[in-house]
C-alpha cells in the first residue's frame, strides 16, 4: 500500500511538472514565427534568466546523475577533475569568449554555430561543415536521455523502454514549438530548482563528517583505500596528474566552444547586461559542479555496489541512492531536480541542433527558392521534421546504451562532444582574436583536431589508450593541441607571405 501511495504521489509530482512546462511552451510558441525567433528569441530576456538558463544547460544530466557514479566508482580523484579542475577552466574560458563572441554574432547576425563561423571565414563550405558536424552532439543527447530515464525509472518503478519513450515524445514534442522564447524561462524555473537539489545533495552526507573530514576519509578508505587517493590508478580517467589536471584544464578551456553554451549571450539584448549575466551564471553553476561529491555519499551507502543483492550501474548510482536513502517528500524535489538538469540542457541541445541542421544544412541544400520569403512557415514545418528525425534516432541510440553500456554512457557522449569541440575550438578562437585569417588556417585545424581525436581512441595510440575503455579526453587534448600548433603555423606562414613576397617583387624589380 505504501509503495502504490509513493508512486501516485510520484506520478501526480511528474504530471504537474509536464504542465508547468507545458504552460511556458505555449507561451513561448505563440511568440515564434519564425526561424530567427526559434534560433535566438523575440522578445527582451532578463540577463539573470539567461544567466540562469546559462547554468542549467551547462551543468546537464551529467553533472548531476551521470558523474557521480564516476565519483562514487573511482573518489576524491574525480572530484579534483570534474568538481575543480575543469568548472574553472570553463569559468575562465566562458568570461573571455562570451563578449568577443556575443559582438561578431551581433554584427554578421548569425543565428547558430554553423553559421558565425561560416560568415567569420566569409565559407558557405565550412559553415556546411560544421552543420554536418553537429550532428555529433547527438551523442549528448543520447547522455541525457539515459540519465533521465534511470532516474524516472526508479522512482516510477516501470521498466526503461516506456519511460525512455514517454520522455523523448514529451521533450522533443514540446521543443517543436517553443524554441529560445520558452526555453530561457523553463530553463531559468529549472535552474532554480536545482539550486534546491544541489543544496540537499551536498548536506545529505553530513552524518559521515560526525568525526571530522579525517573521519570520513578513513570511511572511504575502509571500503577502497583509492577512494580517498588525489589520483587512482585503477581507473581509466584519474590515473595521473595529466589526465586529472592537464587534460580537464585543455578541455574545459574549449567546452565552452558547444552551440547550446555560446550562443546564450546572443540572446541578450544590449551589452551592459553581459557581466550580470556572467556573474548570475558562473556562481549558480559553482555550486551545481560541487554536486558531484554526492558521488561519495552514495558509495557509502552502497559500499560493494549492490542494492537488494543486485549490482547497480555506475549510470544508476545516484539514482538508486536519492530513492532509497530520502522520504518521498524529499526525493520528489530530487527526483524534479534531476530531470530538469537533464531538460534543461536538453532543451538548448535539441534547439540549437535542430536550427544547425534546418538553416545551415537543408536550406542550402534544397536552395532559397523552397524557403522563399513569402512561405517562412516551410522553415518552421522543416525544423519541426528535423526534430522528429533526431527524437528517433536519439531514443534508438539511447536504448542501445541502457541495455548494453561500455561502463558509462558518458564515455559515448564525451566521444562525440569532444570531437566536436576539439574541430570547433580553433575557428572560434583565431575567429574573435586574430585577424585577416585565411581560411586554410581553420580549416586545417579542424580537420586535423577530427583526424588525431578519432585516430588516437580507436587507433589505441600512446599508453593511455591501452584498456578495455579509453579516457576520450586524452585523444581530445592531443586532438586540441595539435590543431592550434598547425592552426597558428598555417596563419603565421600566410602572414609572413604575404609580408615577404612584396619585398622579393620589389628585388626583382630593382635587380
Amino acid at each position: 500500500m505504501e509503495s502504490f501511495t509513493n508512486n501516485f504521489i510520484t506520478w501526480m509530482a511528474v504530471i504537474a511538472y509536464m504542465v508547468l512546462i507545458l504552460v511556458f511552451v505555449i507561451r513561448g510558441a505563440l511568440k515564434t514565427k519564425n526561424m530567427a525567433d526559434y534560433a535566438v528569441g523575440s522578445v527582451h530576456f532578463s540577463p539573470v534568466a539567461v544567466g540562469l538558463a546559462l547554468a542549467a544547460s551547462m551543468t546537464s544530466a551529467a553533472t548531476f546523475i551521470i558523474n557521480p557514479g564516476f565519483i562514487g566508482l573511482y573518489g576524491i580523484s574525480g572530484i579534483l577533475s570534474f568538481g575543480i579542475v575543469m568548472p574553472l577552466a570553463i569559468f575562465v574560458s566562458l568570461i573571455v569568449f562570451t563578449k568577443k563572441f556575443r559582438k561578431y554574432g551581433k554584427s554578421i547576425k548569425a543565428l547558430t554555430m554553423a553559421q558565425w563561423i561560416g560568415n567569420r571565414y566569409n565559407s558557405k563550405h565550412y559553415a556546411l561543415f560544421f552543420a554536418l558536424l553537429s550532428l555529433l552532439l547527438i551523442s549528448f543527447i543520447v547522455l541525457i536521455l539515459v540519465g533521465l530515464t534511470q532516474v524516472l525509472s526508479k522512482a516510477l518503478d516501470l521498466p526503461v523502454l516506456p519511460v525512455l519513450i514517454g520522455i523523448g515524445v514529451f521533450v522533443f514534442g514540446y521543443m517543436m514549438f517553443g524554441g529560445a522564447n520558452s526555453m530561457v524561462y523553463t530553463n531559468a524555473i529549472q535552474a532554480l530548482l536545482m539550486l534546491v537539489v544541489a543544496i540537499i545533495l551536498l548536506g545529505s552526507g553530513y552524518e559521515h563528517f560526525s568525526q571530522g573530514v579525517k573521519g570520513f576519509i578513513q570511511k572511504l578508505e575502509a571500503i577502497d583505500p583509492h577512494l580517498s587517493q588525489w589520483t587512482n590508478p585503477t581507473s581509466f580517467l584519474f590515473r595521473d596528474y595529466f589526465e586529472i589536471v592537464f587534460c580537464q584544464a585543455v578541455i574545459g578551456i574549449a567546452i565552452v566552444c558547444q552551440p547550446h553554451i555560446i550562443t546564450k549571450s546572443l540572446l541578450l539584448k544590449s551589452e551592459k547586461e553581459v557581466n550580470q549575466y556572467l556573474l548570475v551564471g558562473i556562481l549558480v553553476e559553482m555550486l551545481f559542479f560541487l554536486v558531484v561529491i554526492a558521488g561519495l555519499y552514495a558509495r557509502l551507502a552502497f559500499p560493494q555496489l549492490t542494492i537488494n543483492h543486485e549490482s547497480i550501474p555506475m549510470d544508476g548510482l545516484i539514482s538508486a541512492y536519492v530513492v532509497q536513502e530520502f522520504p518521498v517528500y524529499v526525493s520528489l524535489i530530487l527526483v524534479l531536480g534531476m530531470i530538469s538538469a537533464g531538460l534543461s540542457t536538453l532543451e538548448g541541445l535539441i534547439q540549437s541542433l535542430s536550427a544547425t541542421i534546418t538553416a545551415d544544412l537543408i536550406k542550402p541544400v534544397l536552395g532559397t527558392r523552397f524557403f522563399e520569403k513569402e512561405n517562412t512557415g516551410r522553415e518552421v514545418i522543416t525544423n519541426r521534421l528535423v526534430i522528429c528525425t533526431l527524437a528517433a534516432v536519439s531514443m534508438g541510440l539511447s536504448y542501445q546504451q541502457l541495455v548494453a553500456p561500455d561502463v558509462s554512457v558518458a564515455i559515448f557522449a564525451q566521444n562525440g562532444v569532444y570531437a566536436y569541440f576539439a574541430a570547433a575550438f580553433i575557428p572560434v578562437l583565431f575567429g574573435m582574436f586574430l585577424d585577416k585569417v585565411p581560411l586554410v588556417a581553420p580549416a586545417a585545424a579542424s580537420v586535423t583536431a577530427l583526424a588525431v581525436h578519432f585516430g588516437i581512441y580507436y587507433g589505441r595510440i600512446g599508453g593511455y589508450m591501452q584498456e578495455p575503455v579509453n579516457n576520450p579526453g586524452v585523444a581530445a587534448t592531443f586532438a586540441l593541441l595539435s590543431s592550434l600548433a598547425l592552426g597558428f603555423f598555417i596563419y603565421l606562414l600566410g602572414r609572413y607571405w604575404k609580408v615577404s613576397r612584396p619585398a622579393l617583387k620589389e628585388q626583382e624589380l630593382s635587380a
